[in-house]
């Protein structure tokens, strides 16, 4: 029995240049994850939670690395510019760079479901402290920074659990 998740067809995440095919998915997939984002808003302390982050797991997984990564940071930073919080686009660059690398580089191509669950975990881990370091930075008190961790924290589970809820989904899709 196969319990590998998802498997790139070769050559297609081996690219070494842009090509028109590349950057139109990119571009869409931008798209995909700023209305995820930009849309379900939920207000939580210093911001907002959203549904971006399960489009930004599902991305790294079934995409080639480089539009899946510029599609998370740019799709998530149109959502802060055009949300109101242009104050957090550039850690949101940085955030979420470091959420898609940590899902690719703990996924590696074909996971298991156990390990793809874990890699969701630690990107919305790493998210929460990340923001929650950024609010404390650019509003100069860590209490303030403090105030949005549970909400991230409780986001990055939501979007942890929509991302595997359609997960075996997409993959039947992929195999089509």
């Amino acid at each position: 029995m196969n319990t590998n998740i998802v498997s790139t067809p070769k050559g297609f995440s081996q690219q070494t240049k842009w090509t028109t095919q590349t950057i139109c998915l990119a571009a869409v997939m931008t798209a995909l994850v700023f209305l995820t984002t930009f849309v379900p808003r939920i207000p939580i302390p210093l911001g907002y939670a959203h549904l971006g982050d399960a489009a930004i797991f599902l991305l790294v997984l079934f995409l080639p690395k480089r539009p899946a990564f510029l599609a998370a940071c740019l799709g998530s930073a149109l959502s802060d510019l055009l949300g109101g919080f242009p104050l957090w686009i550039l850690p949101t660059l940085l955030i979420k760079f470091i959420m898609a690398w940590i899902v690719w580089k703990l996924n590696n191509g074909a996971a298991h479901l156990l390990r793809t669950a874990v890699a969701f975990l630690l990107a919305s881990l790493w998210m929460t402290i990340g923001y929650t370091a950024f609010g404390a930075l650019l509003y100069n008190s860590f209490s303030a920074g403090l105030a949005s961790a549970p909400g991230l924290f409780l986001e990055g589970i939501i979007n942890t659990l929509a991302a595997l809820l359609l997960l075996p989904v997409l993959k039947r899709a992929h195999q089509l």
